[in-house]
Order: structure tokens, then sequence, then C-alpha cells
């Protein structure tokens, strides 16, 4: 089965507006609609040939998205290379070596795929033992990616029993539709995967994201270092994976607060599941500013480690300045019960706040609460998420961790 669509003819042909040759030969793979000179008709997702502003010489070549201010993502920067199955079945592979070079049996949940990071523009793919889920970043890439040859190669490459498509990209207008089974079986229960020799379970057909949140490992493995000894406090807990990793490093206690009952009845599960003591763990159903008001009032409630992970506060750029009043509140509240000498960390996966905006959201809110920190270190996304150098907005998540005087 094929891993592109069929093209409609042609490639067509884009000419840019200014010269944004030297940034897309760093590697930035974007084109905006206002840098073309004009935008044709062409169904989304059409292969395109992008020619640079002066003399018409061809600078990249990908795909076309007349609907969406998105309206040029790069697939390849050499001269005259066909957007064809071969070049696809390379970038996979490619994908897939770097997977196998990152991970052993240890870990059997990670990305496989990063779309623009790995090369393969809106294409993202997560492996959970073994089932894979697929995701396409918007109508462009479901225009231009046979979702079910994709998931054909992914099951070929890695042996597996099922494969997904979940149709959530982040530009997509309108409902997604719900989840399907492309290979195998549909999923009729949690799927079972290891992280660091550590068990979870995923909900590949309903889960945000694609069931897990993969991009935290590296920060998880953080946090369950420092955790021995200390009362921790997992604010948006979702499915318990920060929770669990503190408890088996020895955290004293640990609570976990997410409005999500159901999701929390996985988080208990999760901690079951890895032979963790139930009175060691705690599940709060509630907002998280309330109940962190609550326990601000109270004044007895302190934690000595706290994780704070929302949801993104910033779906747009014109929501920035009010995702960042939104984390200076949560990071000030967050302070306010955090024990002398604790430690806090925050978090954002909202990409369209900068990484020195949050830090400074994070300065303003532990000012607010009349406290002094230490920065410990600031961090981001895991090898399984890569990035191109030349393309910080793909760099998405922030993972700052505080020492509070």
């Amino acid at each position: 089965m094929p891993l592109l669509q069929p093209p409609p003819g042609s490639p067509l042909e884009l000419r840019l507006a200014r010269n944004l040759v030297r940034s897309l030969k760093r590697g930035q793979p974007w084109v905006f609609a206002d840098a073309l000179r004009d935008l044709p008709a062409a169904p989304p997702g059409t292969p395109a040939i992008l020619l640079d502003n002066k003399k018409g010489r061809e600078i990249a070549r990908g795909f076309y998205d007349a609907s969406s201010p998105l309206a040029f993502r790069a697939c390849t920067l050499e001269p005259d290379q066909p957007l064809d199955d071969d070049w696809a079945a390379a970038g996979l592979a490619r994908a897939l070596a770097l997977r196998q070079a990152l991970f052993d049996e240890t870990t059997t949940g990670y990305r496989l795929c990063n779309g623009e990071g790995d090369g393969l523009p809106g294409l993202v793919c997560d492996v959970y033992g073994d089932t894979a889920v697929i995701q396409l970043d918007g109508v462009g890439p479901a225009g231009f990616w046979q979702v079910e040859g994709v998931a054909q190669w992914v099951a070929g490459a890695l042996s597996l029993r099922c494969v997904t498509w979940q149709p959530q990209g982040r530009r997509s207008r309108g409902p997604a539709p719900a989840g399907q089974a492309l290979v195998g079986p549909t999923p009729a229960a949690r799927i079972p995967f290891l992280e660091n020799n550590i068990r979870f379970t995923v909900d590949v057909m309903h889960g945000q994201k694609t069931g897990f949140y993969l991009d935290q490992r590296d920060n998880r493995r953080r946090i369950g270092r420092l955790a021995a000894g200390r009362r921790v406090l997992n604010l948006f807990g979702y499915t318990g994976g920060f929770s669990v990793y503190a408890g088996l490093n020895g955290a004293g206690r640990v609570t976990t607060v997410d409005l999500a009952e159901p999701a929390l009845h996985v988080a208990d599960h999760h901690w079951q599941l890895n032979g963790l003591p139930e009175t060691g763990h705690q599940t709060v159903v509630a907002d998280a500013f309330e109940f962190l008001d609550t326990a601000a009032r109270r004044k007895q409630e302190r934690w000595d480690l706290i994780v704070v992970d929302p949801p993104s506060f910033a779906p747009s750029q014109e929501a920035v300045p009010q995702a960042l009043r939104a984390y200076q509140k949560l990071v000030a509240a967050s302070a306010s019960v955090t024990a002398p000498a604790g430690l806090l960390a925050a978090a954002s996966c909202s990409s369209h706040v900068r990484p020195d905006a949050f830090l400074t959201a994070c300065e303003e809110g532990i000012s607010i609460a009349r406290r002094r920190a230490t920065l410990l270190g600031s961090f981001g996304q895991p090898a399984d998420h890569p990035t191109p150098l030349a393309f910080p907005e793909f760099r998405y998540l922030k993972f700052v961790l505080l020492r509070l005087e």
C-alpha cells in the first residue's frame, strides 16, 4: 500500500514573496501564506516546488495547503528529489533507526515519528508495546500522507499487533473524528507498556494526545530521583506518571490532583500495578487552582516537592498574554504551599509561549508568593521528540525546576 496520497498531477510551483532562502536552507520547514507571491487553488496536501523570490530557482519540495495560514511544509531541499514512496520509506527508516539506538526492552512506549523533527512533516506516530497510534497535524498532512499505508509500514517494521489512527491534529477545524484501528483489531482495553521498566497503560482510542504524555519521560525520571523522603504533590496529574516515579523512588506520601476522576482511577491503578502500597497515594478530584487556594488557607498543608504540569494555556499567539498571567498565578499559588527548601517543578506545553517568557512568568509568580528561588535547571523534550535546530517553534515543552528558600 502506498505511503503517500496519489498526487493530482505535476507538482505546483510556488514563488516566495520575500527572501527566506537562508532560513529554509538552515532547516526552517514552514512557509506561511503571507510569504508567498500567490496562493493557487489546490487540494490540501498537494505536492509543490518552492521557488525563490528573485530568479525562480528551486529551493525546496514539499506540500501545499491553501486553506491554512501555514501554506507550505518543506520535505526536502534536494533538487529534483521526487516525493514518492521511496522518499517516505527512507524517512521512516531513519526515524526507526534513531529510536532503536535510544531504547531497549525497558522502554516500550516512545515516539517513533515526530513530524518535521524527523523530516516527515505533519506525521506523528507513538508506539505503546504492541500497538502504535498515528496522528496527522492538520488537513494538509492528511491530504499528503496515505495513513493506511503508513500504518502498514509501521506494523510490519515493528511486528505490531495493532496500529490505530487518532486524527486530532492541532490545525484541524471542527470536531475530530473518533479514533479507529487501521491494522489489527480495535483495542478493547488499555494497552500495557514499559517506561524505564515502570509499568503503565494507555487508552489509545480515547486518551489525551495519543493516550500518554511521552514527552515528559525524562522529566518524570528527574523528579523520581529527587523524591526520596519527600511529600509530593502532582497537580494536573492525569494518569499519575510523575506520582508513580516519585513513589518508586521512596517519596513519603504522594497526592495526585486532577479534574478528571476517570484519569485518577487509572493513576491509582498505575500505582498498584507497580507494587506500591495503597496508603502511600492519595487522589483528589479538584481544579488545581481551587485546590491550591484551599491548601494555602489551611496553612498546615505544605509539600516538599510540587509538580505543576497543566494543559496548554495558549492555543494561539493571541492567547499568550493571558496564558502568561495564568502560569504566573499558578506558580505563585504553588510556591505558597511549598515547604522551606522545597522543590517546585513547573511545565508549559504551549508552543506559543517562548522559554524566556515562561521563565519570567515563573519568576514573577515566585515574587508574588514572597519567596525566593534558585533555578536548578530548565529542560525540554526527550530525544525521541527531535526538532530541527533552526526551528525553535517546534520545541514546545518547557520544564523549570526550582528550589525555594
